[in-house]
């Protein structure tokens, strides 16, 4: 199946899944932190992102403590961070949640960043490519990992175009961060 070309400018869509978390015993899995791994991995998936030059415009992210976590290690890569806007939704959302928190983005932000859990999140990147580069969406259907980066990108006017089957799935990748 091949992505629809749309009528718009280039969009993408960055999806990130959380970085590796910690399970204290005790505490409620919203408030989970990063474990080692994940306060290793989180750095370089922001790392991975500027060396692709797929910095985003505008981030969306759960509100859960590992995936804030997550954004802001990541975001500490950059320069200059873009604008986040943490949204509850996004803990433990499905295609259809995660959609409409998409579809709420302004026309103006190109590069979006979603920063959410497993499985919607893999649910979405499937749901969304109607095709891939390589072997990108078998790599997705195979795994989608903590700190797994995937980049959709789709033509469009507003991000309310969005739907399934539009967007080409360009990259995927898990940067891990080096052990001291």
């Amino acid at each position: 199946m091949m992505a629809r070309a749309g009528a718009g400018p280039l969009r993408r869509l960055v999806v990130l899944r959380h970085a590796k978390s910690a399970w204290p015993t005790g505490v409620p899995d919203h408030e989970r932190p990063l474990a080692p791994r994940g306060r290793r991995d989180a750095p370089a998936a922001g790392r991975a992102l500027a060396e692709a030059d797929c910095l985003p415009d505008l981030a969306l992210c759960s509100t859960a403590v590992r995936a804030r976590q997550t954004w802001e290690l990541a975001a500490e890569q950059w320069g200059t961070p873009p604008p986040v806007r943490l949204d509850e939704r996004l803990y433990g959302a499905d295609v259809p949640e995660l959609l409409d928190a998409v579809r709420e983005v302004p026309d103006q932000v190109r590069t979006l960043l979603l920063i959410g859990h497993n499985p919607g999140l893999e649910e979405l990147v499937l749901e969304l490519a109607g095709d891939g580069l390589d072997d990108a969406l078998d790599e997705v259907r195979t795994k989608f990992p903590t700190s797994a980066v995937a980049i959709l990108a789709w033509h469009g006017g507003s991000w309310q175009e969005l739907a399934p089957g539009t967007a080409l799935l360009t990259d995927v990748t898990v940067p891990r961060g080096k052990k001291h």
